[in-house]
């Protein structure tokens, strides 16, 4: 018989705080840092990516905060480099609304799997209309149409709703056809001013090492786990 809980039930406080699990002995020294948190964070997501448990490597969380609060949400890395980490978005979504009420955000890549995440800290400020337009050319069609059909986070009065814009726009944009980037969307590019590498280790001792801007580049500090 099995002794699982039943489902209905949910766990209870003791089950929760039992869920816990040991960290391997791979640990993260300064040593085998790149000098900029850049080319580190290009490392780690290669192999994330190169890991078959990861289901999305440069998924990340987008965190910012509006006159309600703090909010965050899971979003897609779309590119990295010297200028910051990119996104891409609907401009008038909650996410943007929140960014144009206060610019100063946070990411976070969660790749347990390998016991490993990076956080990032930063400004976003929109990339380019030309930029998001070549990276909009690149989408699948389904995913253009969705950007057009989709007031992303305004209240939708129903899922028909929702499927009669689509089908809407796939009459005006019928595959195959160019779909042309919508007005309200677009790109964000986060200039990070401190990413934190951190890497699990035995008996909660992690390993987090943490980089900042300064004025000169980067500087490097160990921090508590």
């Amino acid at each position: 018989m099995s002794t699982l809980p039943d489902p209905s039930d949910g766990l209870n406080r003791d089950e929760i705080r039992a869920m816990r699990r040991s960290y391997g002995e791979v640990g993260l020294a300064e040593a085998d840092l790149a000098s900029d948190p850049i080319s580190q964070f290009q490392r780690w997501l290669l192999e994330a990516a190169q890991n078959p448990v990861i289901v999305e490597a440069n998924a990340m969380v987008l965190s910012t905060v509006d006159e309600t609060g703090p909010q965050s949400r899971t979003v897609l890395l779309k590119d990295v480099g010297s200028d910051g980490f990119s996104f891409f978005t609907n401009y008038g979504s909650q996410k943007a609304r929140a960014i144009a009420f206060n610019p100063r955000v946070g990411l976070l890549f969660p790749w347990y799997a390998m016991e490993r995440q990076v956080i990032v800290r930063g400004s976003a400020l929109k990339v380019s209309t030309e930029e998001s337009r070549q990276y909009f050319a690149t989408r699948p069609w389904g995913s253009q149409i969705g950007a057009w059909a989709s007031s992303q986070s305004d209240e939708l009065e129903s899922r028909e709703h929702l499927q009669a814009r689509y089908d809407e726009f796939t009459q005006k944009f019928p595959e195959g056809s160019v779909v042309p980037m919508p007005p309200h969307w677009g790109g964000y590019v986060v200039t990070p001013q401190a990413v934190e590498f951190w890497q699990g280790r035995y008996s909660r001792l992690h390993d987090r090492l943490l980089f900042t801007a300064t004025a000169s580049g980067w500087s490097l500090t160990r921090l508590h786990p």
